[in-house]
Protein backbone atom coordinates (compact mmCIF):
# COMPACT_ATOMS: atom_id res chain seq x y z
CA UNK A 1 0.00 0.00 0.00
CA UNK A 2 1.78 3.34 -1.23
CA UNK A 3 0.19 5.67 1.27
CA UNK A 4 0.95 9.43 2.46
CA UNK A 5 2.75 9.48 5.42
CA UNK A 6 1.76 12.43 7.83
CA UNK A 7 4.29 14.05 9.96
CA UNK A 8 3.11 15.01 13.16
CA UNK A 9 5.96 17.93 14.24
CA UNK A 10 4.90 20.47 16.09
CA UNK A 11 1.69 19.15 17.35
CA UNK A 12 0.85 18.67 21.21
CA UNK A 13 0.88 15.46 22.63
CA UNK A 14 -2.78 14.24 23.29
CA UNK A 15 -3.83 16.07 19.27
CA UNK A 16 -0.92 13.80 18.13
CA UNK A 17 -2.33 10.81 19.74
CA UNK A 18 -5.93 11.16 18.58
CA UNK A 19 -4.18 11.93 14.83
CA UNK A 20 -2.27 8.41 14.93
CA UNK A 21 -5.42 6.55 15.82
CA UNK A 22 -7.86 8.47 13.25
CA UNK A 23 -5.06 7.21 10.85
CA UNK A 24 -5.19 3.89 11.44
CA UNK A 25 -8.95 3.49 11.47
CA UNK A 26 -9.36 5.52 7.95
CA UNK A 27 -7.29 2.36 6.70
CA UNK A 28 -9.74 0.06 6.62
CA UNK A 29 -11.86 1.46 3.24
CA UNK A 30 -8.74 1.61 1.53
CA UNK A 31 -7.66 -1.68 2.21
CA UNK A 32 -11.21 -3.24 1.71
CA UNK A 33 -11.28 -1.73 -1.29
CA UNK A 34 -8.33 -2.59 -2.46
CA UNK A 35 -9.06 -6.62 -1.38
CA UNK A 36 -12.13 -7.08 -3.72
CA UNK A 37 -9.77 -5.07 -6.11
CA UNK A 38 -6.75 -7.65 -5.94
CA UNK A 39 -9.21 -10.57 -5.60
CA UNK A 40 -11.28 -9.51 -8.89
CA UNK A 41 -8.22 -8.86 -10.55
CA UNK A 42 -6.46 -12.03 -9.97
CA UNK A 43 -8.65 -14.85 -8.58
CA UNK A 44 -6.58 -14.75 -5.12
CA UNK A 45 -7.80 -13.10 -1.55
CA UNK A 46 -5.66 -10.30 -0.38
CA UNK A 47 -3.82 -12.01 2.64
CA UNK A 48 -0.94 -9.66 3.45
CA UNK A 49 -0.47 -5.86 3.23
CA UNK A 50 2.64 -4.17 3.86
CA UNK A 51 1.98 -0.16 5.06
CA UNK A 52 4.81 2.31 4.29
CA UNK A 53 7.45 3.43 6.73
CA UNK A 54 7.15 5.56 9.61
CA UNK A 55 3.22 6.13 7.88
CA UNK A 56 1.58 7.22 10.66
CA UNK A 57 4.03 9.95 12.66
CA UNK A 58 6.78 10.85 9.63
CA UNK A 59 10.22 10.84 11.17
CA UNK A 60 11.29 13.35 13.92
CA UNK A 61 12.62 16.36 12.36
CA UNK A 62 15.09 17.01 14.92
CA UNK A 63 13.51 16.88 18.44
CA UNK A 64 15.00 15.20 21.25
CA UNK A 65 15.37 11.78 21.59
CA UNK A 66 13.14 12.02 25.07
CA UNK A 67 10.57 14.56 23.31
CA UNK A 68 9.72 12.36 20.45
CA UNK A 69 9.24 9.14 22.41
CA UNK A 70 6.74 10.84 24.79
CA UNK A 71 4.61 12.66 22.43
CA UNK A 72 4.08 9.96 19.47
CA UNK A 73 5.95 6.82 20.25
CA UNK A 74 4.24 3.48 20.16
CA UNK A 75 4.42 1.52 23.38
CA UNK A 76 4.41 -2.25 22.43
CA UNK A 77 1.18 -2.98 24.54
CA UNK A 78 -0.60 1.16 23.78
CA UNK A 79 -3.46 1.91 22.19
CA UNK A 80 -1.56 2.65 18.42
CA UNK A 81 -0.83 -1.52 18.71
CA UNK A 82 -4.32 -2.30 20.27
CA UNK A 83 -6.14 -0.44 16.88
CA UNK A 84 -3.85 -1.98 14.20
CA UNK A 85 -4.33 -5.45 16.02
CA UNK A 86 -8.28 -4.99 16.16
CA UNK A 87 -8.41 -3.80 12.23
CA UNK A 88 -6.17 -7.03 11.22
CA UNK A 89 -9.15 -9.02 12.74
CA UNK A 90 -11.85 -7.11 10.73
CA UNK A 91 -9.65 -7.37 7.84
CA UNK A 92 -8.48 -11.07 7.92
CA UNK A 93 -5.53 -10.12 6.97
CA UNK A 94 -1.74 -10.00 7.68
CA UNK A 95 -0.50 -6.34 8.15
CA UNK A 96 3.00 -5.10 8.06
CA UNK A 97 4.25 -1.90 9.11
CA UNK A 98 6.76 0.43 10.81
CA UNK A 99 6.67 2.75 13.83
CA UNK A 100 8.58 5.17 16.41
CA UNK A 101 8.31 2.45 19.36
CA UNK A 102 9.12 2.46 22.94
CA UNK A 103 10.36 0.18 25.82
CA UNK A 104 9.37 0.48 29.37
CA UNK A 105 12.80 -1.31 30.16
CA UNK A 106 14.82 1.61 28.16
CA UNK A 107 12.94 4.58 29.32
CA UNK A 108 13.41 8.00 27.36
CA UNK A 109 14.94 5.81 24.52
CA UNK A 110 12.51 5.53 20.54
CA UNK A 111 13.40 2.23 18.26
CA UNK A 112 12.18 2.09 14.72
CA UNK A 113 10.41 -0.62 14.55
CA UNK A 114 8.60 -2.94 11.92
CA UNK A 115 5.95 -5.03 12.82
CA UNK A 116 3.70 -7.35 11.57
CA UNK A 117 0.06 -8.06 12.82
CA UNK A 118 -1.57 -11.49 12.20
CA UNK A 119 -5.28 -11.61 11.52
CA UNK A 120 -5.87 -13.06 15.23
CA UNK A 121 -4.93 -9.07 16.34
CA UNK A 122 -1.54 -10.25 17.83
CA UNK A 123 1.82 -8.73 17.12
CA UNK A 124 3.76 -11.70 15.14
CA UNK A 125 7.05 -10.12 14.64
CA UNK A 126 8.48 -6.79 16.16
CA UNK A 127 12.05 -5.93 14.40
CA UNK A 128 14.22 -3.04 15.70
CA UNK A 129 16.04 -0.93 12.90
CA UNK A 130 19.72 -1.71 13.93
CA UNK A 131 21.41 0.56 11.11
CA UNK A 132 19.94 4.24 11.24
CA UNK A 133 21.88 7.77 10.95
CA UNK A 134 20.05 9.17 13.34
CA UNK A 135 18.20 6.84 15.79
CA UNK A 136 19.05 4.49 18.83
CA UNK A 137 19.89 1.28 17.60
CA UNK A 138 19.65 -2.37 19.90
CA UNK A 139 23.29 -2.55 19.04
CA UNK A 140 23.50 1.32 21.24
CA UNK A 141 22.23 -1.07 24.21
CA UNK A 142 23.91 -4.26 23.03
CA UNK A 143 24.78 -6.18 26.47
CA UNK A 144 21.57 -5.03 28.33
CA UNK A 145 19.42 -5.23 25.29
CA UNK A 146 20.89 -9.02 24.57
CA UNK A 147 19.71 -9.77 28.63
CA UNK A 148 16.52 -8.66 27.97
CA UNK A 149 15.59 -9.93 24.80
CA UNK A 150 18.09 -12.16 23.32
CA UNK A 151 19.28 -13.06 19.96
CA UNK A 152 15.83 -14.00 18.71
CA UNK A 153 14.74 -10.37 19.96
CA UNK A 154 17.14 -8.94 17.07
CA UNK A 155 17.06 -11.03 14.22
CA UNK A 156 13.25 -12.37 15.01
CA UNK A 157 11.36 -14.70 12.49
CA UNK A 158 7.83 -15.08 12.30
CA UNK A 159 6.66 -18.38 11.35
CA UNK A 160 3.46 -18.00 9.84
CA UNK A 161 0.04 -19.63 7.82
CA UNK A 162 1.78 -17.44 4.57
CA UNK A 163 5.42 -18.80 5.14
CA UNK A 164 8.95 -17.20 7.13
CA UNK A 165 8.26 -13.50 7.19
CA UNK A 166 11.29 -11.26 8.35
CA UNK A 167 11.54 -7.25 8.25
CA UNK A 168 13.72 -4.91 7.34
CA UNK A 169 13.74 -1.73 7.89
CA UNK A 170 14.16 1.20 5.30
CA UNK A 171 18.17 2.00 4.20
CA UNK A 172 18.71 -1.68 6.05
CA UNK A 173 17.95 -2.67 2.61
CA UNK A 174 21.26 -1.37 1.22
CA UNK A 175 23.58 -3.31 4.13
CA UNK A 176 23.73 -7.05 3.00
CA UNK A 177 24.29 -8.69 6.17
CA UNK A 178 20.85 -7.88 7.76
CA UNK A 179 18.91 -9.85 5.20
CA UNK A 180 21.54 -12.30 4.96
CA UNK A 181 21.07 -13.33 8.81
CA UNK A 182 17.49 -13.05 8.35
CA UNK A 183 17.87 -15.68 5.38
CA UNK A 184 20.18 -18.09 7.86
CA UNK A 185 16.89 -18.31 10.48
CA UNK A 186 14.54 -19.25 8.05
CA UNK A 187 13.34 -16.29 6.00
CA UNK A 188 11.03 -16.49 3.39
CA UNK A 189 9.40 -13.10 2.45
CA UNK A 190 11.22 -9.94 3.77
CA UNK A 191 8.17 -6.97 4.62
CA UNK A 192 10.35 -3.93 3.59
CA UNK A 193 8.34 -0.94 4.71
CA UNK A 194 10.27 2.58 2.83
CA UNK A 195 9.78 6.49 2.36
CA UNK A 196 12.79 7.07 -0.09
CA UNK A 197 12.93 8.72 -3.43
CA UNK A 198 11.04 7.32 -6.74
CA UNK A 199 12.61 7.49 -9.95
CA UNK A 200 12.75 6.03 -13.41
CA UNK A 201 16.53 5.41 -12.91
CA UNK A 202 17.71 2.68 -11.06
CA UNK A 203 18.31 4.20 -7.52
CA UNK A 204 20.35 2.69 -4.86
CA UNK A 205 17.54 0.81 -2.80
CA UNK A 206 15.78 -0.23 -6.30
CA UNK A 207 18.98 -1.81 -6.82
CA UNK A 208 19.33 -3.34 -3.30
CA UNK A 209 16.04 -4.68 -3.15
CA UNK A 210 16.81 -6.98 -6.37
CA UNK A 211 19.89 -7.93 -4.86
CA UNK A 212 18.80 -9.18 -1.23
CA UNK A 213 16.02 -11.24 -3.27
CA UNK A 214 18.48 -12.64 -5.77
CA UNK A 215 21.34 -13.80 -3.04
CA UNK A 216 19.12 -14.92 -0.09
CA UNK A 217 16.12 -16.54 -2.44
CA UNK A 218 13.62 -14.76 -1.00
CA UNK A 219 10.35 -12.26 -2.23
CA UNK A 220 10.93 -8.67 -1.03
CA UNK A 221 7.54 -6.72 -0.45
CA UNK A 222 8.46 -3.21 -0.28
CA UNK A 223 6.07 -0.06 0.50
CA UNK A 224 7.06 3.20 -0.15
CA UNK A 225 5.33 6.48 0.84
CA UNK A 226 3.35 8.46 -1.44
CA UNK A 227 5.22 11.61 -0.13
CA UNK A 228 5.16 13.10 3.59
CA UNK A 229 2.63 15.68 4.11
CA UNK A 230 2.96 18.42 6.48
CA UNK A 231 6.76 19.39 5.74
CA UNK A 232 8.24 22.12 3.81
CA UNK A 233 10.07 19.08 1.92
CA UNK A 234 8.18 18.84 -1.51
CA UNK A 235 5.43 16.10 -0.88
CA UNK A 236 6.48 14.08 -3.81
CA UNK A 237 9.93 14.08 -2.86
CA UNK A 238 9.48 10.43 -1.47
CA UNK A 239 7.33 8.89 -3.70
CA UNK A 240 6.63 5.88 -5.86
CA UNK A 241 8.43 2.63 -6.92
CA UNK A 242 6.48 0.44 -4.30
CA UNK A 243 7.17 -3.21 -5.81
CA UNK A 244 7.38 -6.72 -5.02
CA UNK A 245 10.64 -8.88 -6.53
CA UNK A 246 10.51 -12.61 -5.94
CA UNK A 247 13.32 -14.89 -5.59
CA UNK A 248 14.87 -14.84 -8.55
CA UNK A 249 15.81 -11.39 -8.38
CA UNK A 250 12.83 -10.61 -10.73
CA UNK A 251 10.10 -7.22 -10.51
CA UNK A 252 6.69 -8.70 -10.90
CA UNK A 253 4.76 -5.98 -9.74
CA UNK A 254 5.68 -1.71 -9.43
CA UNK A 255 3.43 1.24 -8.97
CA UNK A 256 4.04 4.50 -10.37
CA UNK A 257 3.75 7.30 -7.86
CA UNK A 258 0.70 8.76 -5.20
CA UNK A 259 -1.10 6.75 -3.64
CA UNK A 260 -1.88 2.93 -4.71
CA UNK A 261 -2.46 -0.39 -4.27
CA UNK A 262 -1.11 -1.58 -7.06
CA UNK A 263 2.06 -3.24 -6.33
CA UNK A 264 -0.24 -6.54 -5.79
CA UNK A 265 1.53 -10.16 -6.95
CA UNK A 266 1.36 -14.02 -6.43
CA UNK A 267 3.73 -15.34 -3.85
CA UNK A 268 4.47 -18.39 -4.57
CA UNK A 269 6.10 -20.12 -1.82
CA UNK A 270 6.08 -23.85 -2.90
CA UNK A 271 8.14 -22.54 -6.12
CA UNK A 272 10.55 -21.16 -3.74
CA UNK A 273 10.87 -23.61 -1.33
CA UNK A 274 11.43 -26.46 -4.22
CA UNK A 275 14.26 -24.01 -5.38
CA UNK A 276 16.02 -23.79 -2.38
CA UNK A 277 15.84 -28.03 -1.94
CA UNK A 278 17.10 -28.01 -5.41
CA UNK A 279 21.27 -28.40 -5.94
CA UNK A 280 21.93 -26.15 -8.65
CA UNK A 281 24.20 -22.64 -9.58
CA UNK A 282 21.35 -20.66 -8.85
CA UNK A 283 20.75 -22.01 -5.43
CA UNK A 284 22.53 -18.84 -3.80
CA UNK A 285 21.60 -20.13 -0.37
CA UNK A 286 22.99 -23.76 -0.09
CA UNK A 287 26.36 -22.36 -1.76
CA UNK A 288 26.92 -19.64 1.01
CA UNK A 289 30.11 -20.52 3.07
CA UNK A 290 29.52 -17.78 6.28
CA UNK A 291 32.07 -19.48 8.26
CA UNK A 292 34.48 -18.69 5.84
CA UNK A 293 34.17 -14.39 6.43
CA UNK A 294 33.69 -14.75 10.48
CA UNK A 295 37.72 -13.93 10.85
CA UNK A 296 37.51 -11.18 8.52
CA UNK A 297 34.46 -9.52 9.97
CA UNK A 298 35.62 -10.36 13.29
CA UNK A 299 39.43 -8.51 12.64
CA UNK A 300 38.04 -5.51 11.40
CA UNK A 301 34.98 -5.59 13.82
CA UNK A 302 37.32 -3.40 16.24
CA UNK A 303 37.03 -0.21 14.08
CA UNK A 304 33.74 0.30 13.35
CA UNK A 305 30.57 1.59 16.13
CA UNK A 306 31.18 -0.31 19.20
CA UNK A 307 28.16 -1.76 20.67
CA UNK A 308 26.69 -0.25 24.06
CA UNK A 309 27.70 2.49 23.18
CA UNK A 310 24.56 4.34 25.11
CA UNK A 311 25.11 2.68 28.34
CA UNK A 312 27.34 4.69 31.04
CA UNK A 313 30.04 2.86 33.04
CA UNK A 314 26.89 1.56 35.44
CA UNK A 315 25.09 0.13 32.31
CA UNK A 316 22.56 2.19 32.48
CA UNK A 317 21.23 3.15 28.85
CA UNK A 318 21.22 7.18 28.70
CA UNK A 319 19.56 8.73 25.53
CA UNK A 320 22.72 10.93 24.05
CA UNK A 321 21.63 14.49 22.43
CA UNK A 322 21.34 14.69 18.64
CA UNK A 323 24.69 15.92 17.73
CA UNK A 324 25.97 12.02 19.04
CA UNK A 325 25.04 10.10 16.10
CA UNK A 326 27.34 12.56 13.85
CA UNK A 327 30.01 12.25 16.25
CA UNK A 328 29.83 9.00 16.46
CA UNK A 329 30.30 8.47 12.57
CA UNK A 330 33.37 10.76 12.68
CA UNK A 331 34.75 8.76 15.07
CA UNK A 332 34.05 5.38 13.18
CA UNK A 333 35.74 7.49 10.21
CA UNK A 334 39.06 8.16 12.30
CA UNK A 335 39.17 4.50 13.39
CA UNK A 336 39.29 3.53 9.85
CA UNK A 337 41.47 5.56 8.66
CA UNK A 338 43.99 4.61 11.51
CA UNK A 339 43.23 0.99 10.62
CA UNK A 340 44.08 1.99 6.92
CA UNK A 341 41.10 0.53 6.06
CA UNK A 342 40.04 4.12 4.74
CA UNK A 343 42.78 6.27 2.64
Amino acid sequence: MQLTARSLAGIDASSARADILAHIGALEGAIRTTAIFVEQYSGLPLRLVVLPEYLFTSYPAGETIEGFAARVGFAPDGPEYDALGKLAQRLGLYIAGNAYETDRHFPGFYFQASFLIAPDGNVALRYRRLLSMFAPSPHDLWEAYLDRYGLDGVFPVADTALGRIAAIASEEILYPEIARVFALRGAEIFVHSSSEIGSPLATPKDIAKRARAFENMAYVVSANTAGISGTPMPIASADGNSQIVDWRGKLVAQSLSGETYTAFAEIDLAALRAARRRPAMTNMLARQRPQMFAEAFGAAAAAFQPPGAMLDDGGIATPPPRDYFRKAQEAVIDRLLRADILR
